[in-house]
């Protein structure tokens, strides 16, 4: 069941009325059943959460509390949020996840700047809020959101693109504009992927009149917002990025495929249930040059499963060597 510090939290967030952070550490709670085979009341959990309550003449709340609109203003504005930004899990922290020291300490400074943030407004200066992390797929960008809001203890909200563009003139800007209205009404980590979707640059042979208008309404809400939620967009391909778009960041975090210490560190830090001590993974090192953290993580968990099943829980060299070599191919 749920921890003391858990059911404190749905206390605290219930009687604050509180509903996003009250929603997250549900959901919490149902991914903790679920996780120690209680799949009939986790499920239970998640439908309570991600049901709608909704009144004429009251706020009207989604199941992910995030339509908090009037009954005016929703028929002025009739967006549901719900299509628009999905809650994600967040339960990832710092120390768990290996990437270079670059990224570490641009991740850890923008952690530290939200943790002292009234410090610094004392000073009339605000924390990087908006950031952008670059780099090939499968290199740690979506992780770092999940780090971000697990160590600000924020909920994680991603865009789902599928249904912000539209086909229909000025439609996808006005989603945008619901978006951005939820950014500044509630406290949350929002991450934009694939964010290349809308940040393309506005004079590519591919566009069309409504990509330009939905860059344009983008870059005018993104300057124009001053909430205090930490806006991340993450792109696999930045030099498909509009130029004006780069100077509207606080920061830009550039992302790698591991070297081999990084993926000696990240080898040993995935398979740390297993005794490694006595290995010398140099052998390796030829095979995972190229592979990215995601490819890299399948193999050791592929290898964990081969090594439980068939070895008696003894892992070797080439167990992760065979792993490797077919996540490879």
């Amino acid at each position: 069941m749920a921890t003391a510090e858990q059911i404190k939290a749905l206390v605290k967030h219930f009687i604050e009325e509180d509903e996003q952070r009250f929603v997250t550490v549900a959901l919490q709670v149902a991914d903790k059943e679920a996780k120690k085979g209680h799949t009939r009341l986790a499920e239970d959990l998640r439908r309570l959460v991600h049901s709608k309550r909704s009144s004429p003449n009251r706020r009207v709340t989604t199941g992910l509390g995030l339509t908090t609109v009037s009954k005016r203003s929703s028929r002025q504005n009739n967006v549901d949020l719900d299509s628009l930004l999905h809650l994600s899990q967040a339960d990832t922290r710092m120390n768990e996840v290996v990437l270079n020291d670059r990224c570490q300490a641009g991740i850890e400074r923008v952690i530290m700047e939200h943790r002292q943030k009234d410090k610094l407004a004392r000073y009339a200066l605000s924390p990087r809020r908006k950031i952008l992390l670059c780099g090939p797929p499968g290199t740690g960008k979506t992780l770092t959101a999940k780090v971000l809001a697990t160590e600000l203890k924020l909920p994680l909200y991603t865009l789902q693109f599928d249904g912000l563009i539209s086909r229909y003139l000025g439609e996808t800007a006005g989603k945008l504009r619901a978006v951005f209205d939820q950014i500044a009404r509630s406290r949350a980590v929002y991450l934009f992927d694939e964010f290349d979707a809308i940040g393309a640059h506005r004079n590519s042979t591919n566009d069309v009149g409504e990509v330009r208008r939905v860059l344009n309404s983008f870059l005018k809400f993104f300057e124009d917002d001053s909430s205090e939620s930490l806006i991340v967009c993450a792109t696999n391909h930045p030099e498909l990025l509009d130029k004006a778009l780069f100077r509207r960041f606080d920061d830009i975090i550039e992302f790698s495929k591991p070297s081999w210490s990084d993926a000696e560190r990240f080898i040993k830090n995935r398979l740390f249930l297993f005794d490694l001590s006595r290995l010398e993974l140099n052998p390796l090192k030829e095979l995972v040059e190229g592979m990215s953290y995601a490819d890299l993580g399948q193999a050791c968990d592929d290898a964990a499963k081969s090594c439980i099943m068939n070895h008696d829980g003894k892992m070797d060299v080439p167990l992760l060597a065979e792993a490797i070599n077919l996540r490879a191919r």
